[in-house]
């Protein structure tokens, strides 16, 4: 779509919304920006000074369509919101930041979605085309705007972009050359509503496919069973359980990848960095979608040899009185708290709790129940402590303490945990009651733990 002399209304000034409003603005868009809050409670608009924008801040989105062409809306607000579906009734084109980015840039993209894994995979991915020698912008759900890339961006160089769920309901030519699938869990049902919607905002990744593009599924994963029966694209799978006929594997302790008919062995998985059986589906998802870009083997085994992990994602953040303190801020879920207890292997406290996403927490209840002798005590914060105590005790598991506050918890893990034990912060729910984002939760977590004397 041509944007020149478009009168654009984005709306939500948080990272998407301001890049995009930079980048309509660099193809001659008229752009009003909008966000319900006023200026003052909003960060990083200083960039957009000079821009020659229409500012609507502090008002309703609703009194503002009239005489636009389009509208821009962030991932945080619902397709169905009841302002959008009157912009769509009175003409106007609906789309989102990452729709509007994948029209205006350049670049092969390699796109991964999935309810857990993506940040880590989307990062070991740009670490291995940039040691391969590509010019390589991480965008998208990761906090990098995909606009910010689209400005600057070059047909010969590769975006990887981490997508969610929010980001493909506003989604319609996005066209992957890669897309990658993670793994499904319960997760964002306050917004989807059933797990089928859910689903199926994950596959519209793939429906703009062709037979020239990849398609790459976890084969371990339940949740994706069937799914790449649905998709135009060539089909590759991994999987740390069983030999697939094309993609990624373990066999003997080697990583394996089959492509073309060719077979070649990557690296041993215990030369991999980053730790734990969750890691290893994520780096065995990047190997496929990096030997569909014809990345050498080499580059790929030296990149999963030196590739430390992202931070809030199990970061070790320091040992103090023999107590080693993990920051994993980005488990937001209750599958991704699971695989982040199950790299556990000492002693933990564990503390959960945050902003309700309307899901159960019973599956990770049972596991905490199950390896009782690992997790001692948990510590429950946030808006969903009484969720998770009630789930907690109804799995047998009684060890449960409460913090008003996230420096409380941690204080209280201090006094708890003993030499040769971990504090591990995995909330299993988003941020949203207490932190502007994860990000937000994991920092403060670690200066409180760097504040512990």
């Amino acid at each position: 779509m041509n944007y020149e002399q478009k009168k654009v209304l984005v709306v939500g000034m948080a990272r998407s919304g301001i890049a995009a409003a930079q980048l309509l603005r660099s193809v001659g868009a008229q752009v009003t920006v909008n966000d319900s809050k006023p200026a003052e409670q909003l960060e990083g608009l200083e960039v957009l000074e000079g821009l020659q924008l229409d500012w609507q801040l502090g008002c309703r989105a609703d009194e503002l369509l009239e005489g636009k062409d389009v509208l821009v809306i962030s991932p945080g607000i619902p397709a169905d919101a009841p302002f959008v579906q009157k912009a769509r009734d009175m003409g106007l084109y609906v789309t989102g930041e990452l729709e509007l980015a994948w029209q205006l840039g350049q670049g092969t993209l390699v796109a991964v979605t999935g309810t857990n894994g993506k940040t880590t995979t989307v990062s070991l991915l740009g670490e291995i085309f940039r040691n391969a020698g590509k010019v390589t912008h991480v965008v998208g759900n990761i906090g990098y705007p995909y606009s910010l890339a689209s400005m600057v961006s070059r047909r010969e160089d590769v975006i990887v972009c981490e997508v969610s769920s929010f980001q493909m309901e506003t989604a319609d030519t996005f066209h992957p050359h890669v897309a990658l699938l993670t793994n499904i869990t319960e997760d964002h049902l306050n917004r989807h509503g059933t797990m089928e919607v859910y689903t199926g905002m994950k596959m519209r990744m793939f429906r703009n496919q062709t037979p020239d593009d990849w398609a790459v599924f976890n084969a371990d994963d339940p949740g994706l069973k069937g799914l790449s029966s649905q998709v135009h694209a060539r089909v590759m799978k991994f999987s740390r359980k069983k030999e697939v006929r094309e993609g990624a594997f373990v066999r003997n302790g080697e990583v394996i990848i089959r492509i073309r008919g060719e077979e070649r062995t990557v690296c041993r998985t215990d030369e991999i960095r980053i730790p734990g059986p969750h890691n290893l589906e994520n780096a065995l998802g990047a190997v496929c979608c990096a030997a569909a870009m014809d990345v050498p083997v080499p580059v790929i085994r030296h990149s999963l040899r030196t590739f430390p992990g992202v931070e809030h994602r199990i970061e070790n953040v320091r040992t103090l009185d023999g107590v080693t303190y993990y920051n994993d801020s980005k488990g937001t879920n209750v599958d991704s708290t699971i695989k982040a207890v199950e790299t556990m292997t000492r002693p933990t406290v564990l503390i959960l709790g945050g902003y309700d996403k309307k899901v159960s927490f019973d599956p990770l209840s049972r596991e905490i129940m199950e390896r009782k002798e690992i997790i001692r005590e948990t510590v429950l914060i946030g808006q969903t402590a009484p969720q998770i105590e009630k789930s907690l005790r109804e799995a047998g598991y009684e060890n449960i303490l409460h913090a008003s506050s996230l420096r409380e918890a941690v204080e209280t893990c201090r006094q708890i945990a003993e030499d040769g034990w971990n504090v591990l912060l995995s909330p299993a729910c988003a941020s949203f009651d207490m932190f502007r984002d994860y990000e937000e939760r994991g920092r403060k977590f670690k200066a409180i733990v760097q504040e512990l004397s």
